[in-house]
């Protein structure tokens, strides 16, 4: 059976080819993929990279849960396989009651010593020393530490030191090659690569980070560490890895560069973060509610309930409403307004394109 098309009195004909025809139809052209020499981008950046030796009261543990995950034991733990923090490999304990070590990575993004690492990796410090790459240390003092989104903002008694270039994040896609220098178990400037796995990708406890997940190897030492993308720039800082181990399994999580810096930025003005607040509790828009609103596929975040006297409530946002897109950006689904809402300043003005039944 054939089906014409006229287009400008000419006539496509679509059929179906007998078998024998069908052999002898050309194979799809073929995409030839080489993996990208590294060694440039490396040795371009790997100066830039620091480690990050932390002293405190406390032993640091290998593999942290991540926050607010229940404290049992692994064999009870319904949670144990999921996300986990890794600042640092334990240095050997000293006696009961002396300091102890570990270590993470960092990376210079100005010539007088300001330095970004992960919160958990200085979380609690007594001491904080910095190892730059041509071997001299420096002892580091915390301008501030966002734990909500594990950004730690260090500085040192330094100038005239290399600093890394700082990207978007805008230009990634699945599939693209990226790079990690760090220092794993203390392996001082180890060069790892992968590919980005996903983007925007939300966690338990972690709804103001839309992370970058990559298939990079990522071990407890590469906390606070950057991901680079093939320009040379950074596009992430590592922070998290999902593991039944302990140790890397091929589920990496880097900060987004840009929402970093915007940490970054506060932390180094006001010494903490602000963010926005609307004063709703989100869901996912079903399939179900998706057809009962006449939407063609599920998209948006339904809001579920709404703060009395929050911005929210005063907008006049009512439970039951899908809001679509934020500021102009779209949400596709609840996890994408977190994120925007955290980087509004306060008092802020935005507009919500919403649905309403």
């Amino acid at each position: 059976m054939a089906v014409a098309l006229a287009t400008g009195g000419a006539a496509l004909v679509a059929c179906t080819l007998p078998p024998a025809l069908a052999l002898d139809a050309a194979p799809p052209a073929r995409v030839e993929m080489t993996v990208p020499d590294f060694s440039a981008l490396v040795e371009q950046n790997a100066a830039a990279v620091v480690n990050v030796t932390v002293t405190g009261k406390t032993q640091p543990t290998m593999v942290w849960r991540g926050r607010g995950m229940p404290d049992l034991d692994d064999d009870h733990n319904p949670f144990a396989p999921f996300f986990k923090h890794f600042p640092m490999p334990p240095m050997p304990p000293g006696r009961k009651g002396m300091p102890t070590q570990g270590m993470g990575s960092g990376f210079i993004i100005s010539t007088d010593g300001y330095i970004v690492t992960n919160h958990h990796v200085v979380d609690g410090a007594d001491k904080i020393m910095v190892k730059l790459n041509d071997k001299r240390e420096f002892p580091a003092k915390v301008i501030g530490s966002d734990p909500r989104s594990d950004i730690a903002l260090l500085k040192i008694d330094a100038s005239g030191l290399p600093t890394v270039t700082v990207g978007g994040t805008d230009h990634l896609k699945v599939g693209q090659w990226v790079f990690a220098i760090g220092a794993p178990f203390g392996l001082e400037r180890t060069a790892t690569k992968g590919i980005v796995s996903a983007l925007g990708r939300a966690l338990p406890n972690d709804t103001y980070v839309p992370f970058i997940q990559t298939d990079v190897p990522i071990n407890p030492g590469n906390s606070g560490g950057p991901l680079f993308d093939l320009n040379g720039k950074v596009v992430g800082i590592n922070s998290q890895i999902f593991s039944r181990s302990g140790g890397y399994m091929g589920l990496s999580f880097a900060i987004p560069a840009d929402v970093a810096m915007d940490v970054v930025a506060q932390l180094k003005n006001d010494g903490h973060v602000t963010r926005g607040w609307l004063g709703i509790s989100l869901q996912e828009v079903t399939q179900d509610l998706a057809r009962s609103f006449g939407l063609e596929q599920p998209r948006g975040a339904l809001v579920a309930d709404v703060t009395e006297n929050s911005p929210a409530a005063k907008a006049g946002l009512k439970a039951g409403d899908i809001i679509t897109a934020y500021d102009g950006k779209p949400i596709n689904d609840s996890a994408d307004l977190p994120p925007l809402v955290g980087t509004t300043k306060p008092g802020a003005n935005k507009d919500l394109t919403i649905i309403r039944d």
